[in-house]
């Protein structure tokens, strides 16, 4: 594992682990959008994430990735990166969480498939993450993705399936997504004062990233 290779990955997790100039919060941008997976008896079993990084992120990430020299960044090629930032991740929940409607939190196991791909000289993640028991859908279930720190700043996007996709969901499932609100400029100021090497976030500060949410209310009537 190189050292650059390793940066890439605490950058992804928001933990440096060597020397980086002074950068603000947030560093990295994130579109996501994500599919949730359900069994035949319309239970919630998984979570697909799709992730696109910035591209400043995705440049200095991939620096010296391209090993057949021929310009372009394969899924063979940017395999050991993924590999390190999934096992990164776990340490911090995957930035993915769910809620269900008793408000119990949903505990997940392992990725079962991940890889990253080059689109455009944008890295994008992929990676099933699966719920370590199925999630009966009686009551609201919510769905949230993002960094409580806010070093990595998620937004769900919207293309033609809509930034949330119910993959096998009963007919009688729907799902509301939320955003999170603007940031005034005084906020962002305050936060882009934040040196890099600084995970946790003053309280004050804390509460404007935990309004920084993203996801989907689910309902199944």
């Amino acid at each position: 594992m190189t050292n650059k290779t390793f940066l890439a990955a605490a950058l992804l997790v928001g933990v440096l682990v060597t020397a980086a100039p002074a950068i603000a919060h947030p560093h990295v941008w994130v579109d996501a959008k994500a599919e949730l997976v359900f069994n035949p008896k319309g239970e919630i079993t998984a979570v697909r994430n799709i992730w696109r990084f910035d591209e400043a992120y995705s440049a200095f990430a991939s620096q010296g990735l391209d090993t057949n020299g021929d310009g372009k960044l394969s899924t063979e090629e940017l395999k050991p990166l993924a590999d390190i930032n999934v096992e990164s991740l776990k340490d911090y929940a995957y930035f993915t969480f769910i809620t269900a409607g008793d408000g119990k939190d949903i505990d997940f196991g392992k990725p079962t498939e991940y890889w990253l791909q080059d689109q455009g000289g944008r890295l994008i993640l992929f990676f099933t993450l699966p719920t370590k028991e199925p999630v009966k859908t009686a009551g609201k279930i919510k769905l949230e993705i993002y960094d409580p720190t806010f070093f990595v700043a998620f937004r769900m996007i919207d293309d033609k399936d809509g930034p949330i996709v119910l993959d096998n969901a009963p007919a009688a499932c729907s799902a509301k997504t939320f955003r999170p609100p603007d940031m005034d400029p005084a906020a962002a100021a305050a936060l882009a004062a934040i040196p890099a090497d600084q995970r946790n976030l003053p309280p004050e500060l804390q509460l404007l990233a935990d309004d920084q949410t993203n996801g989907a209310d689910i309902t199944c009537h």
